[in-house]
Formats: C-alpha cells, sequence, structure tokens
C-alpha cells in the first residue's frame, strides 16, 4: 500500500477500539493527510464469527463543507502467535487477507459527498474488483521478497515454491471457471421467470445449466432448492458477478504486469478511477477510463494457464 499508493499506516493507542487484541491505525497519505481509522482484528476467540470480512463503520461524507473520513475494520481468524512461533498463515489465509485488505483500500482511499455512493457502496458485479486485484500481489516474487522470508533462517521465499502454488491453484481451473458459469445460468433462468413455478425444478435446472454441463448429471440431485446466494443471500440475478469480477481484476492487474506491480503511473491511475470514485460513475466508465479500454477475457485465460 506505501509503495503503490504512498500510504502509511501508524498504531494510534490513544483510538478506543472494541476489544484488547484489535489494534487501531491511523491511515494518512504521502502528503500527510489523515485519511481513515483501520482496525485490525486477526485472531479467533470465543464471541467472534468465522471468517473473513471488511466492515465500514463510517463511509467519507461531505456535510456544509465539512469532510468525515472512514472507519474502517478488517476481522480475520488466523492462528495465534505462542511464545516461540509467530502466527504463520497458509497461502489460502493469506490470499484471504490481501482480498480483503483490498475493500478496505476501497474505503480508506474512498473520496466523495456521499455515504451511499462512497467506498465500497457500489454494483455487486464491481465490489469485488479492488479486491480481487489484490489476490495477483500474493504470488509475485518482487512483493513477497520485501517482507516473506522463513521465519527460522530469514532465507527469502523460494522461486521454485512460487510456481509450485500458482501450478496448484490452477489444478482444474477450466472445470471450475465452467462451474461457475453453470451456476449463473441457472440463477439467471430462475430470475427470468414471471409467474409462479409450478414445473420440474430438476428438469430446470438441468436445462438452463446444460450449456455448461461438463460432468454427467446426477438423477434426483439439484442444488437450486439449497443456492442460498441466489434466494435468501443478495445474488439474485447478480451471481455471475463471482465470475465478472475475476475478469475484471484479471485485466486490471494485466496492466500493472505489462508496466510493473508497482509501477506509480498506473497505481495513480487505479486509485483515482477505481478506488477513489465508489459509485460516483458508472463502473464500466470508470474501468474504461483506468484501462483505456473495455473489459478483456484473454487475462483471465492467462491467468488460469488456459491460454495452451
Amino acid at each position: 500500500a506505501n509503495k503503490l499508493y504512498g500510504l502509511n499506516f501508524t498504531p494510534n493507542p490513544e483510538v478506543p477500539v472494541y476489544h484488547p487484541e484489535v489494534t487501531a491505525y491511523d491511515v494518512t497519505d504521502k502528503d500527510g493527510r489523515f485519511l481513515a481509522e483501520l482496525y485490525l482484528d486477526f485472531f479467533p476467540r470465543a464471541t467472534k464469527r468465522g471468517g473473513a470480512w471488511e466492515t465500514e463503520f463510517r463511509s467519507v461524507s461531505i456535510v456544509e463543507e465539512h469532510e468525515t473520513r472512514p472507519l474502517v475494520s478488517l476481522v480475520m481468524n488466523f492462528t495465534k502467535p505462542t511464545d516461540t512461533t509467530p502466527s504463520l498463515l497458509t497461502f489460502s489465509e493469506f490470499e484471504t487477507f490481501l482480498h480483503e485488505f483490498g475493500h478496505a483500500l476501497h474505503a480508506i482511499l474512498s473520496e466523495g459527498e456521499h455515504e451511499s455512493i462512497s467506498g465500497t457502496h457500489v454494483y455487486q458485479d464491481f465490489v469485488e474488483l479492488p479486491s480481487q486485484i489484490m489476490e495477483n500481489w500474493a504470488t509475485e516474487k518482487e512483493f513477497l521478497d520485501l517482507w516473506a522470508v522463513n521465519y527460522k533462517t530469514g532465507e527469502p521465499i523460494p522461486a521454485d515454491l512460487i510456481a509450485k502454488i500458482v501450478a496448484a491453484e490452477n489444478y482444474q481451473a477450466a472445470y471450475f471457471n465452467v462451474r461457475q458459469v453453470a451456476y449463473a445460468l441457472n440463477d439467471m433462468a430462475w430470475h427470468s421467470i414471471d409467474k409462479p413455478f409450478e414445473g420440474d425444478v430438476e428438469l430446470f435446472e438441468r436445462t438452463a445449466m446444460a450449456p455448461a454441463q461438463v460432468l454427467p448429471v446426477v438423477e434426483g440431485a439439484a442444488m437450486s432448492p439449497a443456492f442460498s446466494h441466489i434466494f435468501a443471500g443478495g445474488y439474485a440475478a447478480g451471481y455471475y458477478g463471482y465470475k465478472w469480477a475475476e475478469v475484471l481484476a484479471a485485466d486490471a492487474f494485466s496492466l500493472f504486469k505489462e508496466k510493473g506491480i508497482f509501477n506509480p503511473e498506473v497505481a495513480e491511475a487505479f486509485r483515482r478511477e477505481i478506488l477513489s470514485k465508489g459509485g460516483h460513475e458508472h463502473p464500466m466508465t470508470l474501468y474504461v477510463n483506468f484501462r483505456g479500454h473495455k473489459p478483456e477475457t484473454k487475462a483471465l485465460i492467462e491467468k488460469m494457464g488456459l491460454e495452451k
């Protein structure tokens, strides 16, 4: 965050926190301007929900020429350190932290007058771009060599280990890609009907998913009755957003790969056109302003190792 956007994070013990294990950080810009308060809550405890998430207690707003800056929280459930061992993250946990930190940057760097269209208050299929793009740095040796060393020997993470992580992540990538498309087709089909459904759920689902069906259909099995994401989880007619955000993130990161993962001009453009704007303009307008063209799927295909 410092190399890309010039941000500085300073612990502030004077800021009240909701639990002793939470640390509050003043986030300031390269010119010293206060941007946000960031609360980091890393470890599990008896009364804490599982999982990981980013929360904004307050977003940016301007009322009567007075600007109020965001209060942002990152909540994780990492293994606690001991007297002899630091908190060692799995690669999946590391990716999760980068993902949620991307959401935090979307909030921290937000500029605007109205909370309702600032920070992460954007279209559902656009909100995951700032988070998913951050995951790309997880396998960039230039980034890892800044800090990722063996806690016992001090040796940097080997390049061949990073290559193995990438290869493992891409295992069955084509199948998982098509499976997400199938789920999205099923979602769209259910939310395109215009009268109460009285037919065969199994047949309806099978027909909707047929264009992306890879494995043989299991008779008597149907996911729709348990597809809580689209009936109770806020993704109705929008489940495609998961895959679309991957396209956005891969295509956007390809510019960093081309120009350099810490290129200041690319970082400034991403901050100016994506992270700071929130929902003040249509997402496609913002994306084209940053990337110079509409999203292309080529970068995602290459990232998954499927270009061959």
